[in-house]
Order: structure tokens, then C-alpha cells, then sequence
């Protein structure tokens, strides 16, 4: 008797996992990077570089019919994400700026879930005039900064300071899979994440 109730739990246990999946880390979600070029002779140039200032726009390739859109103006960028240029020209990304000049590296980090993007990662520098070189010119500080990508808005969601911390890349991933899904554009502050540093202060003004 006691063997026929210990087969009866046994098989009652077996048709549970087969309808719920097994409780296990097996079951949790499988993050992934990937990575794509903004550097010029990977992008299409939007128009010819201004003569009075040398503003430039171009428009790079990105992840599942997503476009970087990248405009510099007055020796600082910024940086949108979008189906089109115009659609992301609309996004509070493209309005996102920093004071001091600034410049991205042309590698985009594209943090996924499933295949699908949620989060961008760029590396930043940020000049600052407080820490001149040999020469007088403004030293530039690292930063990551962290995107989140549609569907919702696409805005910042957090910087890693990349001098102050050993490990700004993990830090940055973490944020991205952590926060961006459900970072809502315009009514959360970006995050500072880790040990914050000069570049992340210069950012934050």
C-alpha cells in the first residue's frame, strides 16, 4: 500500500513538472550581447558637414530594424535610436546632451533577451576643462551610458563611470537587464551606477 502512494506522488510530482516547466535557473532568462559600428564608412551621411560650425548627422545600421542616429554639433553628440531617423529624432534620446564636449567610440554594445534588443551601451568621453594636457587641452574622462530601446521611449537610463570603477562593462550590463525594460523616460533620473567619477559629474550637471 504505502509503495502504490509513493508511485501515485511520484507520477503526481512528474505531471506538475511537465505542465509548469522545471523550477530551475534553466528557467530564467538568457541575456546576450551583441555589437555594431558607428564609425563614418559604416553609416549613410545625412547632407554635407556644416561650414560654420561642422555639425554632422549620419545614420548607422543597428539590431532588428533598428537605425543609431548620431548628430554632433559644436564638438558634442548625441545619440537615438529608432525604425527611421525621424522617428528617432523624436525619441528624448536625441535631446539627451552634456555640457562639455563629447564624443562616442563607434562600438554599440545591443543587450538582448530572447533576440530581442531592450538596451544600448556606448562608450563616452567627456572633456574636461578642469584637467588639461600637455599641450592645454581638456582631458577626456570615460563613461558608459546606458539606452533603453522601444517599444516605450528611448532614453537614458544609466552611467557607469569607466575610470572610477574596475569593472564599468559588467556594471553597464547589469543596469541594462536590471533597469532598462522598465525605466519610464522623463519621471525616473538616470542611475549612477558603481563608484561615481569625474566623467559621470561632468555628465550630471
Amino acid at each position: 500500500m504505502k509503495r502504490f502512494q509513493y508511485l501515485r506522488l511520484a507520477a503526481s510530482a512528474c505531471a506538475a513538472g511537465a505542465l509548469f516547466g522545471p523550477l530551475s535557473p534553466a528557467n530564467a532568462q538568457t541575456f546576450s550581447s551583441s555589437y555594431t559600428s558607428t564609425a563614418p564608412k559604416h553609416c549613410r551621411m545625412i547632407g554635407k558637414p556644416s561650414e560654420l560650425d561642422g555639425s554632422t548627422s549620419r545614420v548607422c545600421p543597428g539590431k532588428a530594424g533598428l537605425i543609431v542616429s548620431i548628430s554632433e554639433d559644436d564638438l558634442r553628440e548625441t545619440v537615438s535610436v529608432g525604425r527611421s531617423r525621424a522617428a528617432a529624432a523624436r525619441e528624448p534620446a536625441a535631446r539627451s546632451g552634456f555640457g562639455p564636449f563629447n564624443s562616442t567610440t563607434h562600438t554599440v554594445e545591443w543587450r538582448a533577451v530572447g533576440g530581442k534588443p531592450f538596451a544600448i551601451i556606448q562608450r563616452w568621453h567627456i572633456a574636461d576643462n578642469n584637467d588639461p594636457d600637455k599641450d592645454g587641452r581638456p582631458t577626456a574622462k570615460p563613461m558608459l551610458a546606458v539606452t533603453r530601446l522601444p517599444p516605450g521611449e528611448v532614453c537614458h537610463v544609466a552611467y557607469v563611470d569607466a575610470q572610477a570603477n574596475q569593472n564599468p562593462n559588467e556594471l553597464a550590463r547589469k543596469a541594462a537587464d536590471d533597469l532598462a525594460r522598465n525605466f519610464q523616460c522623463g519621471k525616473d533620473e538616470v542611475k549612477v551606477i558603481g563608484e561615481s567619477g569625474r566623467a559621470v559629474s561632468m555628465a550630471k550637471r
